[in-house]
């Protein structure tokens, strides 16, 4: 095998399956902190905005590592970048476990959120690498691993949150990501072949002459997009627990939702990659913006316990695969040695997006004691998605007419 056929090889496959498994064990740190949610505010009292605290810090601190520890792939490789990112994640579950308040706990998680960033969009910028063909399906399988930690750990935690509490969850949480990330990351020692990578900067850069505007407002209208499309994402998301708590279903059925509901992600983004590799992932991405917009009107009139369960699956089912296809788009557009801190970039923008639209539904609920006006607000958000979309889709059409 040459060094370009290594592209869609078997060992990319292998690769992505190591890269599947980090991934699952490693973004416990964003869903963790949405299970304890309940038993923090009921540990230190507060408002239901105070207890989202925590959550709001561990996203912006997933969002900043997303571009920091992009450009550390970029320059040092993925093994190096998620040995520390893993020192650095167990560390932080260490002090959260013995923390004494909203405040400490919130400034801790900002440092757990720091860590697990390297288990999405680094992974999937450095995956990227390895596929050409099957980039689409390859992204969507690595971003999968997000969701699977999301549907998996929280049942997991279910049982050790009633039984030993949420600090002890906290400490075989550390325990298992010190033992299992870094034999994984040795694995991944292996840097993609010049040729490889040649291959690939030569299809995007035929690429970029259809898109009438320069790369950086390209990575720009991504980003507001992608804090759109994830405000409104976030809602379902962050307080499907506590909503289900209000509504008297009580926490444990709450978590069940969250994990059907990333399940459903899951399916929809390895339906989504199978469409980035056939309609590119502009329109694949509009397609899963319509999609969730008409999933989070569902949630207004249904919010019986059968409506709910129904619901929250067309919910997974509908998003799953938006975030992934502005990897997919990134990696069709911009050069191949960018493809960690851009990917970073636009990642750290939905990750944002997350982090203000948990608080915001918070807030909204503390406002109106209720969810309806902070589902509204989040239908509002998806819409600046969707008209970026249209309006991407429609100046990269023109540009292809265009250079015919």
């Amino acid at each position: 095998m040459s060094d370009a056929d290594i592209l869609d090889s078997r060992y990319s496959w292998t690769r992505l399956l190591i890269t599947l498994a980090i991934a699952v064990i490693g973004n416990v740190g964003m869903w963790a902190i949405i299970v304890i949610m309940p038993a923090v505010q009921a540990e230190f009292g507060g408002t239901r905005a105070d207890a989202s605290l925590p959550y709001t810090l561990t996203m912006i601190g997933f969002a900043i590592g997303n571009m920091a520890i992009g450009r550390a792939v970029d320059r040092f490789g993925v093994t190096v970048s998620l040995i520390a990112a893993t020192l650095l994640l167990v560390a932080g579950f260490g002090l959260a476990a013995v923390s004494g308040s909203i405040l400490v706990l919130s400034l801790v998680q900002f440092l757990i959120g720091f860590g697990s960033s390297v288990c999405f969009g680094p992974l999937i910028a450095d995956v990227s690498h390895w596929f050409f063909k099957r980039r689409g399906i390859a992204v969507a399988i690595a971003a999968s691993g997000n969701y699977l930690s999301g549907a998996i750990w929280p049942l997991v935690l279910a049982g050790i949150l009633e039984d030993q509490g949420w600090r002890t969850a906290y400490v075989i949480i550390g325990v298992v990501s010190l033992v299992t990330m870094i034999p994984l990351a040795l694995l991944l020692k292996r840097r993609v072949p010049a040729a490889a990578e040649a291959t690939a900067e030569a299809a995007a850069a035929l690429k970029r002459r259809s898109v009438p505007f320069s790369s950086r407002t390209l990575v720009w209208l991504l980003g507001i997009a992608g804090i759109g499309c994830c405000v409104a994402m976030s809602m379902p998301q962050v307080h499907i627990v506590a909503y289900c708590v209000d509504l008297g279903y009580g926490p444990a059925v709450g978590a069940e939702m969250l994990s059907l509901m990333l399940l459903g992600g899951v399916v929809s983004r390895l339906i989504s990659g199978m469409l980035s590799d056939r309609l590119g992932g502009v329109l694949t991405l509009l397609i899963g913006s319509v999609l969730q917009m008409t999933a989070l009107f569902l949630f207004l009139p249904f919010d019986g316990l059968v409506s709910l369960y129904l619901v929250s699956m067309l919910f997974g089912l509908s998003q799953g695969g938006i975030v992934p296809a502005y990897a997919v788009i990134v990696r069709e557009y911009l050069p191949a040695k960018e493809a960690g801190s851009k990917v970073g970039f636009v990642i750290m923008t939905t990750i944002f997006g997350m982090a203000i639209g948990g608080w915001m539904s918070g807030w909204i609920y503390d406002l109106t004691g209720s969810y309806v006006l902070a589902f509204i607000n989040g239908i509002g958000w998806n819409g600046i998605n969707v008209a970026i979309m249209v309006f991407l889709l429609m100046r990269s059409r023109r540009g292809r007419l265009a250079a015919a």
